[in-house]
């Protein structure tokens, strides 16, 4: 059976899998996926899904869009995206109000920086998610709401 390219996606999952110190067979179990499924994968015969991969990351504990990336699913510009406001979206140590705020900031400094969002970022700018989240939960207006600009400007709390 001829190699398929998946751009080191398989030599990346050995790797991590090994670094994990996890056999072959325990990440099999871990992840439901067979044995023999992996290993074709490790070995570059095979192209997994996404939700293959998603179970594979999970187990691993790696990034499930750094695999997406390797595996040709997902572009590594669209990556850049999504993680980070995933990880926001994703701690459980911070509140709702907390993650939009570190969303606004975030997206802030991307303009900032001269990141050109996509047609479909302004929408999502809107409603404060950054992404495919969801409204805010808390969505009324407040001071400085401009997607965090003035986050880091002091400001007179009596004004």
């Amino acid at each position: 059976m001829a190699s398929l390219n998946v751009g080191n996606l398989g030599e990346y999952l050995r790797e991590q899998r090994r670094a994990a110190q996890l056999s072959l067979r325990q990440l099999a179990d871990a992840t439901g996926v067979s044995n023999p499924y992996l290993s074709q994968i490790e070995r570059g015969l095979r192209k997994p899904s996404a939700d293959v991969l998603q179970q594979v990351a999970k187990a691993l504990r790696i990034s499930a869009e750094t695999l997406y990336v390797r595996a040709g699913i997902l572009d590594e510009r669209e990556r850049e995206e999504l993680e980070t406001p995933a990880v926001i979206l994703a701690d459980p140590s911070i509140n709702e109000r907390q993650k939009n705020v570190l969303l606004q900031i975030y997206d802030s400094f991307r303009r900032e920086n001269g990141f050109v969002p996509g047609p479909d970022a302004d929408a999502d700018a809107a409603a404060g998610t950054g992404g495919d989240a969801g409204p805010r939960k808390d969505a009324g207006p407040r001071k400085g709401d401009d997607a965090g600009a003035d986050a880091t400007e002091d400001q007179d709390p009596h004004s």
